[in-house]
């Protein structure tokens, strides 16, 4: 029996929690709506209030959505960073990509007060934060990718990440400390995360670059399974490495990139949920592993965003705040019960 068949109960058990959660993220809000109303209003039927119908289309429907697209992109990208790293505390930011889609942020919302320059009202727009993010993402990912032609050892290309990531929070903390409390505020806000602020459009287009992540993770499957041997027994085997490394990274590039630019700076999700996984399906095979992280990555964030929403109430938590408030403890306790880190 091959592996992905022996596995076949729990991933159509995930397969039935994930439309479990995903029908309760939509279900629950500030306006509860019954989950009969629910599905009359995602299969075209007809519901008791139409305002209902309207909610739930333009407003609950893209943000789960994005929930799921959010949570594959990070807990793929994270996989992929333990793997070629070969560290367990590696997660999709440790490139420092996401530091550079928050200096990108940073510089747009609070470098007025050394430039003199007011950005228009346009550019500090949800499409102005998604193209400086994005554009600070891809210099700090062509600075890692032009590092890891030229370096032989993994490892110094974790440390150059981390270095990166240094920097670039050097450079906000001296734009935070200078800017007006408005910019300042603002720029906090956009840290907090949020799943909320897309619409159809943006949805589509933030699902285009995820796809194409995707694509180069499975791609990498073969490659990631032959470094879990070692880099050195990897090189015998005939991959090339400096290939694989290039590939892994451009994947990680385009999915966390794309996950802090539009959904902002979201932690624990990458970090814990390639661990969570390995915990229930007890292997390292990438053939498993990454259709399992893709749905245990949308379940998480489906029942943090659910919980963030504080249903019945009119008050949305931080779903950056969330994601760590309630995962760490659940890794912690997981991790101390098993005793021993499968790696």
């Amino acid at each position: 029996m091959t592996p992905t068949k022996s596995y076949k109960p729990v991933f159509l058990s995930i397969l039935l929690l994930l439309l479990i959660c995903f029908i309760a993220n939509i279900s629950l809000g500030s306006v509860f709506i019954p989950w009969s109303d629910t599905l009359k209003s995602l299969i075209g039927g007809s519901v008791e209030k139409e305002s209902w119908r309207h909610i739930i289309i333009d407003y609950r429907l893209p943000k789960a959505i994005t929930a799921i697209i959010v949570g594959c992109g990070l807990g793929v990208s994270g996989l992929l960073m333990q793997t070629m790293f070969r560290n367990p505390l590696a997660g999709p930011f440790v490139l420092g990509i996401s530091s550079g889609a928050t200096l990108g942020v940073a510089i747009l919302i609070l470098s007025s007060t050394f430039t003199g320059i007011a950005f228009s009202t346009f550019l500090v727009s949800k499409w102005g934060l998604v193209i400086a993010a994005s554009l600070g993402s891809i210099l700090v990912l062509f600075a890692v990718v032009v590092v890891s032609a030229k370096v032989r050892d993994t490892m110094a290309i974790l440390i150059i990440g981390l270095m990166f990531g240094s920097i670039t929070s050097a450079i906000v903390s001296v734009l935070s400390y200078f800017a007006p409390a408005n910019q300042l505020q603002q720029y906090v806000f956009w840290e907090f995360g949020s799943l909320g602020n897309l619409s159809w459009y943006d949805v589509l287009i933030f699902f285009g670059i995820s796809l194409l992540g995707m694509l180069l993770a499975v791609l990498s499957i073969k490659p990631l399974n032959t470094l879990l041997l070692g880099e050195n027994y990897a090189r015998s085997l005939g991959l090339n490495i400096q290939k694989s490394r290039f590939l892994i990274i451009i994947a990680t590039g385009l999915l966390a990139g794309s996950v802090t630019a539009f959904a902002g700076p979201i932690a624990f999700i990458g970090l814990a949920v390639p661990h969570l996984t390995r915990l229930l399906f007890h292997t390292s095979n990438h053939k498993t592993l990454i259709p399992a992280v893709l749905l245990l990555g949308s379940i998480i964030m489906l029942i943090c965003d659910s919980i963030a929403q504080l249903p019945s109430s009119e008050y949305t938590l931080p779903i950056n705040a969330i994601t760590s408030l309630i995962g760490a403890p659940v890794v912690i306790w997981l991790l101390v019960r098993k005793r021993k880190m499968l790696f």
